[in-house]
């Protein structure tokens, strides 16, 4: 017979809808390229980063990282809380890690699968010690080999959520979770993923935090009570991340407007704000700015503001232009 197909499912009332947010994790990411880092065939899309980080992370310590967060299966949640606010940095997201209570992490310990015993019986033994070595861990591999490629990471996940965003403002949640993921679907009032366990309750509190991903591409998870509820999403576009910057400007439009506000009018191909264009382009956001008001005071580009941010994108005109062969 084949199996049974499971489902986390949460039951949305009219109000719930008004307070899904999205949110980045840097954590999130961080977590995820320890299974990466391990089975990189199984990830090639990140292999220029794997290439560049192997041999660094070849000097850590990482064994009981590597044993709470195995490359299948149940990792455990304490190491990827929901980000409290939308955009956290990794310090805030560790000192959450750092406040785990030492009774729920060794709970969680002791349901991963195939762990090392001895790497489990030191954990349980000590869990407040343990919560504090796994932070101090995952802090020393961020250092090593994840947090200068945070900002290109971040400028993708940034690009995702602007996009998902407009979608949920003009079509409510049904568009929004359409194409979000074949595992996902909403039906009525109910948001329904597919896993490999099962969970129905009522979203309530304060809502469900969506947050995309690139390292667990394609996959999604999920995060239920005791923790805030949390969907992790593949985000659009991760083929892209390891390019090497914007596609090249056409001669032709780098001859009319100059070869940077070229750049920066084929680079707008999705809508950005400046600080995602100064990282992708490797300008400082000054002169990405005098560049869009340009851009802008010529009808190239619009702007329009999406809570603290202004959103820059190209009008028709500009796409017209950005098309020369």
């Amino acid at each position: 017979m084949p199996k049974k197909s499971c489902h986390v499912e949460w039951i949305f009332a009219p109000e719930d809808v008004a307070r899904i947010r999205f949110a980045f994790s840097p954590l999130w990411e961080l977590v995820a390229s320890l299974r990466v880092i391990r089975d990189p065939a199984r990830h090639s899309l990140h292999l220029p980063w794997v290439r560049t980080v192997r041999d660094r992370v070849a000097a850590l310590d990482m064994a009981e990282l590597f044993a709470l967060v195995p490359v299948r299966g149940y990792l455990v949640d304490f190491v990827t809380p929901a980000p409290e606010t939308p955009l956290p940095d990794f310090a805030a997201e560790l000192d959450q890690v750092r406040r785990t209570p030492p009774e729920r992490a060794a709970e969680e310990v002791g349901w991963v699968e195939g762990a090392d015993p001895r790497i489990v019986a030191r954990f349980t033994a000590d869990p407040e010690a343990g919560v504090a070595r796994v932070a101090d861990a995952l802090e020393r591999y961020w250092e090593t080999a994840f947090a200068e490629f945070w900002p290109r990471v971040h400028g993708l996940l940034e690009a995702d959520v602007l996009r998902r965003s407009r979608r949920l403002a003009t079509g409510g949640a049904r568009e929004l979770f359409a194409d979000l993921h074949p595992n996902v679907s909403w039906r009525g009032d109910r948001l329904s993923v597919v896993r490999n366990w099962e969970y129905s309750a009522p979203i309530g509190g304060d809502g469900l935090v969506l947050v995309p991903t690139a390292f667990y591409w394609p996959d999604t998870a999920a995060m239920v009570e005791p923790y805030q509820p949390m969907l992790v999403y593949p985000a659009t576009g991760v083929g892209t991340l390891w390019t090497d910057g914007p596609p090249p400007a056409p001669d032709a439009l780098a001859a009319l407007l100059g070869r940077t506000r070229a750049r920066i009018l084929t680079a707008l191909g999705e809508p950005a704000t400046t600080s995602a264009l100064a990282r992708r382009m490797d300008l400082t956001p000054g002169a990405v700015s005098q560049h869009l008001t340009v851009l802008a005071g010529g009808g190239l580009v619009t702007r329009r503001r999406l809570g603290r941010e202004v959103v820059y994108r190209r009008s028709p005109v500009g796409d017209s232009l950005a098309c020369v062969p």
